[in-house]
């Protein structure tokens, strides 16, 4: 037997291997699943009024794209992600309309947390609109004033924020981001039970 082999057959504590356990279930990459189950949702924006006074109006759409992250620490698991959201927009100044496009990151913070019915919860912090980056490209020199005249990026960052914290709250985004570790020790069980035995002659 090499090392390697004593190592993994060799004993250890239930607190050990609960800790060792923990840290596997809650990989990176079964973290950003239970974000990306938003990857690809279209977005829509407006009618919305910036600016002063409100009058001039935004439209937009564009979608949520996939989310990237890491962990941060191990006590508590805790993992950064960033998810990015691609908008075209126009703003509409009621002679002239200006195109733009936007490349928007949003920070999210998810901490694992662990339940008594042996479920692994994964908590997110919503996002604040002054987290949000805007990444704003003017298609043209009067377009470029415009973005600063009228708040765009401020307008977007609140709207995003707002819309993502909506999104992550949603039943089917809290079910992705569980880890039901009970059910899936019963059904990995009951794939382990007796089957039927196939009659001779049968295909």
């Amino acid at each position: 037997m090499t090392q390697m082999d004593s190592a993994i057959t060799s004993d250890i504590s239930y607190a050990e291997w609960g800790v060792a356990f923990f840290a596997d279930a809650v990989s990176v990459e079964r973290v950003l699943a239970g974000v990306n189950v938003l990857s690809g949702q279209v977005i829509d924006v407006g009618p919305m009024g910036v600016g002063p006074g409100r009058i001039v109006k935004v439209v937009a759409s564009g979608q949520i794209g996939v989310a990237v992250g890491r962990r941060v620490s191990d006590v508590p698991a805790c993992f950064e992600v960033a998810l990015p959201v691609a908008l075209e927009f126009a703003i509409d100044l009621g002679m002239d309309k200006h195109r733009f496009l936007a490349d928007i990151t949003v920070p999210l913070i998810l901490t694992a947390r662990a339940r008594a019915d042996l479920a692994i919860v994964l908590d997110v912090a919503p996002p604040r609109a002054d987290q949000v980056v805007v990444d704003l490209k003017a298609q043209g020199l009067r377009a470029s004033i415009t973005k600063y005249a009228a708040d765009v990026e401020g307008e977007l960052r609140r709207f995003v924020a707002k819309y993502v914290a909506r999104e992550l709250d949603k039943d089917y985004v809290r079910a992705a981001r569980m880890i039901d570790v009970s059910s899936a020790i019963d059904k990995a069980m009951t794939s382990l039970g007796p089957r039927t035995r196939e009659t001779p002659g049968s295909p």
